[in-house]
């Protein structure tokens, strides 16, 4: 299969601090080792950035007492490692171009259930941003390294 001619995904992620500026991590149910991410997903037809940013956090974490804080400008992406083309999101793309805000929780943490109908996570915890590139996969660190960045302009 010819990857280059697949599409990339449109996507939505989203950074989480808490009131002590640590990020929010979960551990993936499909990859299980020490990996850790970002709530993130697609987009469906008809969707604003924002209202698919909502729902992916709705869907993964149960979180909805959130304030944006900053909308990213930059559409950033990664591609999927060879091996996962073709088996990852049905086969119909190579990557993910994704739009990403930068969140404030307001909640409390038991408002967070990883337990939902379309689970993603087995875990989560808060992190200090600069170990994001650390724990994730190893074809999105780029990604998380620029996000890194972005976090680090909001909370100085």
């Amino acid at each position: 299969m010819n990857s280059q001619k697949l599409p990339m995904r449109d996507g939505v992620g989203v950074i989480i601090l808490n009131k002590k500026d640590k990020v929010f991590v979960g551990k993936r149910k499909d990859n299980p080792v020490n990996n850790w991410q970002m709530p993130q997903g697609g987009v469906d037809e008809g969707e604003d950035y924002i209202t698919a940013m909502k729902r992916e956090l709705l869907e993964e974490t149960s979180i909805q007492n959130i304030k944006i804080i900053k909308e990213i400008d930059k559409i950033y992406q990664y591609e999927l490692p060879e091996n996962l083309i073709g088996i990852i999101w049905k086969g119909k793309y190579r990557g993910q171009k994704q739009k990403w805000f930068i969140t404030r929780f307001l909640g409390e943490e038991k408002e967070i259930n990883l337990n939902t109908k379309h689970a993603e996570f087995i875990d989560w915890k808060w992190i200090e941003p600069k170990l994001l590139p650390e724990v994730i996969v190893n074809f999105k660190k780029d990604l998380y390294l620029n996000l890194l960045k972005e976090i680090n302009l909001v909370i100085g």
